[in-house]
């Protein structure tokens, strides 16, 4: 509301009043501009944030949990939606928090939408978490996850292009490290790209609808 003249207080001249105004709205196109080069929610009930500018994802090998070499740029193209999470398996609270709901959510998908929708866990705590502990922690959620694993330098390389900065994370006594605080966010990959950010507060039922959202999208331009 506009402000009373007040005994005592001289009102400002109207060109000073119109140089505010002129301040202020070059401001709020600033942060407008900011939020659409960082991403958009186009609107809708989408809950992540979409990338308009995708951040394309390493073509660097680690390994999963058959021993095999796993890229994310390339051996996640076989799905219209990579789900990507960083962690480690003995992490005590909020990986289970996104694990368990990442799970839950592919459990709201049909048969034919969970077959074209995948999920990558890649460990931050390689020292620990070899092919053998990683399979058994994800089993433990759903045996179609993907356990990823490798040198600690590797895993460092392979988070950057897709901003997930695993050093800047707390240090463990094992050498890795625990992202709570730093990276606890969920990517959704296409294409050998992170398209999508979900933060770790994210539910199952968001999860789902934002994925049959991805499907959708996916389908209507093939």
């Amino acid at each position: 509301m506009p402000e009373r003249n007040r005994p005592g207080r001289r009102r400002p001249p109207y060109g000073g009043r119109r140089r505010s105004r002129g301040a202020a709205v070059a401001l709020g196109l600033a942060l407008a501009l900011l939020a659409t080069a960082c991403g958009s929610s186009d609107g809708s009930d989408f809950a992540g944030r979409r990338l308009d500018n995708p951040w394309p994802a390493a073509d660097v090998a680690l390994t999963d949990t058959d021993g095999a070499s796993y890229s994310l740029a390339t051996d996640t193209r076989e799905n219209a939606v990579t789900l990507l999470f960083f962690g480690y398996t003995h992490c005590p609270d909020l990986c289970p928090l996104v694990m368990n709901n990442v799970a839950a959510a592919m459990n709201r998908l049909s048969d034919e939408d969970r077959e074209r929708v995948g999920m990558v866990f890649v460990t931050t705590d390689p020292a620990r978490d070899d092919e053998a502990a990683l399979r058994r922690y994800l089993d433990s959620y759903d045996p179609s996850f993907v356990g990823l694993t490798g040198d600690l330098d590797t895993i460092i390389e392979v988070g950057k292009p897709v901003k997930v900065y695993v050093s800047d994370g707390q240090q463990l006594p094992t050498g890795g490290y625990d992202l709570g605080g730093h990276t606890t966010s969920v990517l959704g990959l296409q294409d050998g790209e992170a398209t999508v950010v979900w933060n770790e507060e994210t539910t199952a039922p968001e999860y789902a609808d934002d994925i049959h959202t991805l499907l959708d999208d996916r389908t209507q331009g093939d």
